[in-house]
């Protein structure tokens, strides 16, 4: 049996219409959680970190000190020679890859205000960022949630 040209041509645009929208629909929600997580964000004291690719991972890096920085220098390091080394442009996070089709894990967080370095997780949902920072478990951590913000031009000096 065929069709007149005129009569299926109406249902074929509809359908390759149709198709568009379930590509980008698709594309839309298939975000990595790596794209999802990259771009700057500041912190509950006003930091600003930059989420960013290094190597086959992700690091984190400061890029702009808060207002009020309670520090300017990593003072708490452990290692006594890495005490004066700047705050900002600090590696804070490294080696983050997916975990799964919703976070980034496997990567370390160092926390400057104490010194203590933790194994943590990122989880990117919209315009808030989940980081969370353990102890050999994840019940044994604690979460801090992050605010998207558009990418600063200057920061660090």
């Amino acid at each position: 049996m065929t069709f007149p040209e005129k009569s299926i041509q109406p249902i074929v645009m509809k359908l390759s219409s149709l198709l568009a929208l379930l590509f980008v629909v698709t594309a839309a929600h298939a975000t990595s959680p790596v794209t999802a997580s990259l771009g700057d964000w500041r912190t509950p004291i006003g930091a600003i970190v930059r989420i960013e690719p290094c190597g086959n991972a992700v690091c984190l890096r400061v890029v702009k000190l808060s207002p009020n920085p309670p520090q300017t220098v990593d003072v708490h390091n452990p290692d006594p020679r890495l005490r004066n080394r700047p705050a900002c442009n600090l590696v804070i996070g490294s080696g983050f890859t997916p975990a799964d089709d919703k976070r980034l894990g496997g990567g370390h967080l160092y926390d400057p205000l104490s010194g203590h370095t933790y194994r943590g997780y990122i989880t990117p949902e919209g315009n808030q960022l989940k980081l969370r920072g353990y102890i050999l478990f994840t019940l044994f951590g604690r979460t801090e949630t992050w605010q998207r913000i558009p990418t600063i031009q200057s920061g660090c000096h």
